[in-house]
């Protein structure tokens, strides 16, 4: 049973940093996306970056919005992944969702285009608040 537990929420003052981490269990593929996501009140869930894994190759994608800011990477040793995200801003004020799929896809490369349709696996959610 795959299990995606998020931590490192907070809240912090536009300009500053914070580390998300997604602790996973039960989940072992070969191929596979890993993904954050994002949910503010009254708006629908949207990527923020992607972690693909494919045939013998990776690669990572982004949110124009965020690309240059946030960096997504992943500790095999640990189960862990993480979501660096420096300059914030308020507009990035919003619950973040770890979640995985064990397809690989150009859509969690480059410029993120996955769809939360498209993972079958998701964490409960860490609360960012980002002040002005």
């Amino acid at each position: 049973q795959v299990q995606l537990v998020e931590s490192g929420g907070g809240s912090v003052q536009a300009g500053g940093s914070l580390r998300l981490s997604c602790a996973y269990s039960g989940y072992a593929y070969n191929r596979k996306c890993m993904a954050w996501f994002r949910q503010a009140p009254g708006k629908e869930r949207e990527g923020v970056a992607s972690f693909s894994v494919g045939a013998g190759s990776t690669g990572t994608g982004y949110a124009d919005s965020v690309k240059g800011r946030f960096a997504i990477s992943q500790d095999n040793v640990k189960n862990t992944m993480y979501l660096q995200m420096n300059s914030l801003k308020p507009e990035d004020t919003a619950m973040y969702y770890c979640a995985a799929r064990s397809a690989w896809g150009y859509d969690c490369i480059g410029t993120m285009t996955a769809t939360p349709e498209s993972f079958a696996y998701w964490g409960q959610g860490t609360q960012v608040t980002v002040s002005s």
